[in-house]
């Protein structure tokens, strides 16, 4: 069993802050290949999620920690729907149909996402990068 705690989070956490991307799994599925994803995404403030979506597969954020924005698009790049998440405001999470373009905007550093979506792991280039967006 794998205890989700403020110890994994602030490990997590550390490591998003030493990456140049700015953020940082952590795995609970044991390959890239297994049916259902599930795991940490800790987030700092100034890294970029690109607009994307999963053609085929639809997926939930959980909130654990932190405040961060989602965001849903049109084709032309407008924004369709916008949440902030935030724990003392109420709202948790989101669920994303899949074929939705959509990206996640951290607002606080610190935050941590719990991510679960269908595998196998597809990487955004061949799912799908939204470049028309403002």
């Amino acid at each position: 069993m794998k205890i989700i705690n403020k110890d994994l989070l602030d490990k997590v956490t550390g490591e998003a802050k030493a990456s140049p991307r700015l953020r940082m799994n952590y795995n609970f599925h044991q390959s890239l290949e297994d049916k259902c994803h599930r795991f940490l995404n800790a987030l700092e403030v100034g890294t970029v999620v690109p607009i994307h979506h999963h053609v085929t597969k639809d997926e939930t954020f959980i909130l654990l920690r932190g405040r961060v924005r989602v965001s849903t698009y049109n084709d032309d790049g407008t924004v369709r729907e916008s949440v902030v998440l935030c724990q003392e405001e109420g709202r948790y999470g989101v669920d994303i149909p899949k074929n939705t373009w959509h990206n996640v905007e951290c607002l606080e550093a610190d935050s941590v996402i719990f991510e679960v979506k269908e595998g196998p792991f597809v990487e955004h280039e061949v799912d799908g990068i939204l470049t028309k967006a403002k």
